[in-house]
């Protein structure tokens, strides 16, 4: 979550008459995360979130986002609801904008992993999938490996700017993914960037998850990969197999692996890897003027690759077949 577009308070009183969710007390930016801008809403009724979707958001996949948490919530997932305004419509114009607002999901996001915090987010995504298994709207992953070279491409050759060599690297690598990616895996659909600041718990347990504007129809395995990146590395980029184990298993515990995916593992890891060292990439190079938060470091992802390079099978990973 960020805010890149102010919201002044004449406009957001205007904007709550189309609602019945009280009136507006009070409006707070939330200055995390890199797509939209988000603020907490407090009004005489509760608190809510509200969302303005900039510029990499597609004002037509809105009702894919909002559609897939209603459902999700529906079966019992714990997300973010939409609140609809008083003509039924969730998605609205605020400041030249759309705009929703959803409910507020109790929780914090962990600072530091803990294996427990693995093993929650291992049940959770499996349940994530299978309920979104009869979900009916579509939307193909932009951000696979189809688009992958247009976005390389849009960094214009800048990566030697933030590591030398880089830019070759990743053409090297784009060139691996593309011969290599699978695809007759199962699919369905992914929340795609299940970082853990879209995460929450209280205590122990997983509370919800948030921000979906990354969700599409891709391999459900793709969605272990990335949690593979983003939860069980230790900030001096080891891996951490205890906490890979604690995942997959808890996943496999509601929808099984098949061996197919269990042996992709390592490719989609690698892939997952690239995808957010060129969004990292992207996003460190063409890093808005005055926008509150700070993009995150590419490199991070690129030693994350690296390691994933050196994967003989998907036993580095502490997963047994």
């Amino acid at each position: 979550m960020a805010v890149y577009t102010e919201v002044p308070d004449d406009e957001v009183e205007s904007f709550l008459t189309e609602y019945d969710i009280g009136e507006v007390l009070s409006l707070k930016g939330i200055a995390e995360g890199v797509e939209n801008s988000n603020y907490i809403l407090h009004t005489t009724v509760g608190n809510y979130i509200l969302t303005l979707y900039e510029k990499r958001v597609k004002k037509e996949d809105l009702p894919f986002f909002l559609g897939f948490m209603q459902h999700l919530a529906a079966k019992g997932i714990s997300c973010p609801i939409p609140i609809a305004g008083k003509d039924g419509d969730y998605l609205r114009t605020l400041c030249g904008r759309p705009a929703a607002i959803t409910a507020f999901l109790d929780g914090m996001w962990p600072r530091r992993i803990q294996p427990f915090h693995c093993r929650a987010l291992g049940k959770t995504m499996a349940e994530m999938h299978l309920a979104g298994a009869d979900f009916t709207l579509e939307r193909p992953n932009s951000l696979s490996v189809s688009g992958w070279q247009q976005l390389l491409e849009s960094c214009e050759s800048k990566g030697d700017q933030v590591k030398p060599g880089l830019t070759r690297e990743l053409e090297q690598e784009l060139a691996f993914l593309s011969s290599n990616w699978p695809d007759s895996l199962p699919k369905g659909v992914i929340h795609a960037d299940m970082f853990q600041d879209n995460v929450f718990f209280i205590h122990e347990n997983l509370s919800g998850v948030i921000d979906f504007y990354f969700a599409c129809n891709d391999l459900l395995a793709y969605e272990i990969a990335i949690c593979l990146n983003a939860w069980c590395f230790e900030p001096d980029n080891s891996f951490n197999v205890t906490k890979a184990q604690l995942m997959t298993r808890a996943y496999q515990e509601t929808r099984p692996l098949t061996r197919e995916e269990l042996e992709a593992l390592p490719i989609l890891a690698r892939g997952a890897a690239f995808r957010f060292l060129l969004t990292r990439l992207y996003d460190w190079i063409n890093h808005p003027a005055g926008a509150f938060v700070k993009p995150k470091d590419p490199l991070e992802y690129l030693n994350k690759l690296r390691f994933h390079q050196s994967v003989k099978s998907v036993r580095d990973y502490g997963i047994v077949l």
